[in-house]
């Protein structure tokens, strides 16, 4: 009788200690959870302020590099002669040096030819990248991810209707059209052309092409890798070529590229491989432009 009576009231005690247990256990949970939530909103609050603080450092660089471009452009400008003035050299002394000392110094026939690309290398390569960073900018504007989930939209074309009449005008005339892209590319150091006027007639050729038979067709042999590879490939040639040339003639070092005999197809120096890289430049972003803008959103 007393074991009996003990078991009875060491289960009844094990019975109150059950709810006793239940409770301190729900309230250590709501502590651990408590503790959590305030762990994560400080974390939050810490992610916040460094984000912020970015963005206050991120402008204030931003407005300091444009102060500066703008420091230095002014500190430049005012060392420039008078505009309009006689006395200026632009005014006497580098028409005369293009038109005197050009052929000799550039080897190409055509004057317009040395000025850009010889003379004024650098700046026709900065026209260049100008192209690339324009496609750049609308690529970054019409290839926006999609929100929702992380992918980039496809683009809503239409059926193209598959007509007969464009597409055997494009059969006979496309490639005569890139071929006189290519004569006026390669003969733009012995006449009028170069690399600007004979690109923007090879990328009207692909337009056409892309007009006529589509997409699918013309992404055979120009896709969006080949698109970057060639202009990578032509700005990177221009400035390393030009670099070199700078290099050499303002330490009067030797250097293995010559003028060649004025009039002949290999002659004017760097000029001739130099107008095939600016009309492929020409000729791909003409031709991705066109992609972009192709039905609102273009894909290659």
């Amino acid at each position: 009788m007393k074991r009996s009576n003990l078991d009875q009231e060491m289960i009844s005690s094990l019975g109150e200690e059950k709810p006793v247990r239940s409770r301190l256990d729900r309230s250590h949970l709501r502590r651990h959870d408590a503790e959590v939530l305030r762990d994560e909103q400080l974390l939050r609050s810490r992610e916040q302020t460094v984000q912020e603080r970015t963005l206050v450092l991120y402008r204030v660089m931003s407005v300091l590099a444009s102060v500066g471009i703008i420091a230095i452009l002014l500190w430049g400008v005012m060392d420039l002669p008078a505009f309009g003035r006689e006395t200026s050299p632009t005014e006497n002394e580098v028409a005369a040096r293009y038109l005197e000392n050009g052929l000799a110094e550039g080897g190409a026939t055509n004057l317009v030819a040395n000025m850009i690309l010889d003379y004024r290398a650098f700046d026709t390569l900065g026209e260049s990248n100008v192209l690339f960073a324009a496609s750049c900018a609308v690529m970054m504007l019409l290839w926006r991810l999609d929100e929702r989930d992380g992918h980039a939209p496809a683009a809503v074309k239409p059926p193209r209707a598959r007509d007969p009449v464009l597409q055997t005008g494009a059969r006979i005339f496309c490639p005569v059209i890139f071929l006189l892209g290519l004569y006026i590319i390669l003969n733009g150091h012995l006449g009028p052309g170069g690399g600007f006027s004979g690109g923007a007639v090879m990328g009207a050729a692909l337009i056409l092409f892309r007009c006529a038979f589509g997409s699918e067709r013309i992404g055979r042999f120009i896709s969006w890798n080949v698109f970057r590879a060639v202009i990578f490939t032509a700005l990177t040639f221009y400035a390393l070529s030009k670099a070199y040339s700078f290099f050499t003639g303002a330490n009067g070092l030797p250097s293995f590229i010559t003028v060649g005999t004025p009039g002949a197809i290999l002659s004017g120096g760097l000029i001739l491989p130099l107008n095939i890289a600016v009309g492929f430049v020409v000729c791909c972003t003409m031709y991705g432009f066109f992609v972009l803008f192709e039905f609102g959103k273009g894909e290659f």
